[in-house]
């Protein structure tokens, strides 16, 4: 049984009571909410060791909180896992509470929540009744909102998705370095200040695997999901079915699905699908899938030859599914293929990306696009020589 004294403990070590957070930590350009509300959840997701518990770090002194009104908790914590339960997260408000008045407010920032039994409920019942507590929640799966606690509540959060560094953050911290360089490295925080990091992101990728899709799905091994998604990192940008996929790696069609389906919940990797205003053209047709990085595919696959033009596809997809309501590719057979379309509302915006310069090839597939859908606005060309300015 974890005793007062012992929480009390663990909860000091992870705040910041007696030192503030370093001073030089990366600032990230996330658009953060102007104020926190004790309503209303800020929940923060992305791939693990993207930097939400960094993002954390620097929230108290976004909104300018005082220190010891702030109660940090990492729940990977091994001298937690005895007691991983809602009845952990009513504990600890209540340590928090014990030498406060109602009237000063307590921010909570409880990192990776997921690994918490019931904390959906729990939350729900604070938020209901809010009593000067804000809460501030980090996870490692996309799916941390979903279903009936979901909809009971809506209006209740506000989700922000966090990447590993983007271009334009990576240029921040080193205004030296080149694109190309960018799709070597990749952006995960650590593994970017430091050489031959592939090592490193190697390690990231098995404990992604491990702990964030092995331990949700019924696997035989994790090598047999690491044998899936190798595939697909392989072929990044590539169409493929899960039909496909399954011939290769001596697995059933449903199994890949659920392999595949787990690690974008995980943030590994994401699936693009194909665009038609059809729901059902949409779903027959294959999907392209892309990883959450570009470090981390060469350091797990056999690619080696650096490939800037998938690098730089990647990139792309990246930015575009951060900044668009949805993303989507087109192709048909014979006329060619249209790398990305971004759908706003209504409005439809085709991009190609090449490194080098475009082809008639790229011009010719967008005349069979327009004419198909020919209310899409101008195509945008993305070149090494341009991207700085959508990246």
């Amino acid at each position: 049984m974890l005793t007062e004294t012992d929480l009390e403990r663990i909860i000091a070590e992870w705040s910041f009571w007696d030192n503030p957070p370093p001073s030089n930590l990366s600032q990230r350009l996330i658009k953060l909410p102007p104020k926190l509300h004790s309503d209303i959840a800020l929940v923060i997701q992305g791939v693990r060791r993207c930097g939400k518990s960094t993002l954390l770090m620097q929230i108290p002194g976004k909104y300018n909180l005082q220190l010891d009104n702030c109660f940090f908790c990492n729940f990977e914590d091994p001298r937690l896992m005895d007691n991983l339960d809602f009845n952990l997260l009513t504990q600890i408000v209540k340590l928090a509470r014990r030498n406060k008045s109602t009237n000063t407010p307590c921010y909570f920032f409880f990192d990776e929540i997921q690994n918490v039994k019931e904390w959906e409920k729990w939350l729900h019942a604070q938020l209901e009744r809010p009593k000067n507590n804000f809460f501030i929640l980090t996870g490692s799966n996309s799916k941390l909102l979903s279903g009936e606690f979901a909809s009971a509540l809506t209006g209740r959060h506000i989700t922000l998705e966090l990447f590993p560094f983007s271009f334009a953050e990576y240029k921040l911290l080193f205004p030296e370095r080149k694109l190309e360089d960018y799709t070597a490295s990749g952006g995960f925080p650590r593994a970017i200040t430091i050489n031959n990091s592939y090592q490193l992101l190697q390690e990231y990728f098995n404990d992604i695997i491990l702990r964030d899709v092995f331990r949700r799905v019924r696997a035989r091994s994790p090598e047999a999901i690491q044998h899936v998604v190798k595939m697909v990192f392989e072929s990044c940008g590539s169409d493929l079915s899960y039909r496909k996929i399954a011939a290769i790696t001596s697995l059933t069609v449903d199994t890949v699905q659920t392999y595949l389906e787990a690690c974008e919940s995980a943030y590994l990797l994401f699936a693009c699908h194909f665009f038609a205003f059809s729901e059902k053209k949409r779903l027959i047709r294959e999907k392209k899938y892309y990883p959450i990085d570009s470090g981390l595919r060469l350091a797990v696959t056999n690619t080696r030859d650096r490939d800037l033009g998938k690098g730089l596809e990647l990139m792309v997809y990246l930015k575009l599914r951060q900044t668009n309501e949805q993303v989507y590719y087109w192709k048909e057979l014979h006329k060619g293929e249209v790398d990305f379309v971004t759908l706003n509302g209504n409005i439809i915006t085709p991009y190609q990306v090449t490194w080098d310069e475009e082809l008639p090839r790229h011009s010719k597939s967008l005349e069979y696009f327009y004419a198909e859908f020919p209310q899409a606005e101008e195509a945008v060309f993305i070149t090494h020589n341009n991207a700085h300015n959508y990246l």
